[in-house]
């Protein structure tokens, strides 16, 4: 079994949103990860880190997010031994008290022995 851990650290006085931000506020994180049948995902990404709930008038709805550093978690359970990778991509989007920027995708590639 691996854990594989994405930490973000923000500066303030931005932050970047949770997994769980709900429709219609902002862009929340996202990972998505490319099919492998050498492993499976254990269960959805976890987030570690002190979320904050906050009405944002302009969106509307209750926003959840992250100031400083969060660690996003997820684990995975290898079918046999060979040598493979995890490849993915992450969207996410940092805001502060006045203005947000363009959401943004990266990839990821991470090798497993």
């Amino acid at each position: 079994m691996y854990e594989i851990h994405c930490t973000v650290s923000v500066n303030a006085p931005w932050h970047t949103y949770s997994q769980f931000t709900p429709a219609g506020g902002p862009v929340p994180t996202k990972f998505v990860f490319s099919k492998n049948p050498l492993f499976s995902l254990e269960g959805a990404v976890r987030e570690d880190g002190k979320l904050i709930t906050k009405h944002e008038a302009v969106f509307g709805v209750d926003v959840k997010y992250f100031d400083g550093q969060v660690d996003f978690i997820q684990k995975i359970k290898m079918k046999n031994t060979a040598k493979t990778s995890v490849v993915g991509s992450v969207t996410f989007m940092v805001c502060n008290d006045g203005e947000c920027l363009p959401p943004t995708t990266q990839k990821f590639s991470l090798s497993l022995n």
